[in-house]
């Protein structure tokens, strides 16, 4: 506790960076609580090192409360919004699009499988499709392909 008072500049940069680090790559950046207070470790040290604050524990231990609070105060609503941007499309896979040529006939009732990757997939269609019809993949789902016919143009 001692290294910590004699170096009072360095251990608050240091437990600034550690909790920033936490918050943005263990935690995600999703709680603030931990973000607010690294930033404000980090200023209070840079404050502490020009000597606007002075040189003692319980001085920057209350400047790093105040600083927190007011980070608070105003970074909650930007950072909340910023967190609420969430697109909300289904991300493409590898899978989706590619195209084969049916051995079996498929139908909303009839889902044969496919084998393909290693993996056998349930064939799923909204529309009859005959065996030799050309499809492609719209979707993948855990064991099964949704597919559709390949519009062919002439």
């Amino acid at each position: 506790m001692e290294w910590v008072s004699n170096n009072l500049v360095e251990s608050l940069l240091i437990l600034g960076i550690v909790l920033l680090v936490i918050e943005i790559l263990v935690l995600g950046f999703s709680t603030f609580v931990i973000f607010f207070v690294g930033v404000a470790a980090i200023i209070t040290s840079a404050l502490l090192y020009a000597g606007i604050v002075p040189d003692s524990v319980l001085s920057a231990f209350f400047s790093t409360a105040v600083i927190t609070v007011i980070a608070a105060a105003l970074l909650w609503k930007p950072l909340k919004n910023l967190q609420s941007n969430v697109d909300t499309s289904k991300a493409k896979g590898d899978l989706v699009g590619h195209r084969f040529v049916l051995t079996d006939d498929v139908s909303p009732k009839l889902t044969p499988q496919y084998r393909y990757s290693g993996v056998d997939w349930s064939l799923i269609s909204k529309e009859p499709l005959e065996a030799g019809t050309e499809v492609e993949v719209a979707e993948a789902q855990v064991g099964k392909f949704f597919i559709k016919a390949v519009s062919t143009k002439t």
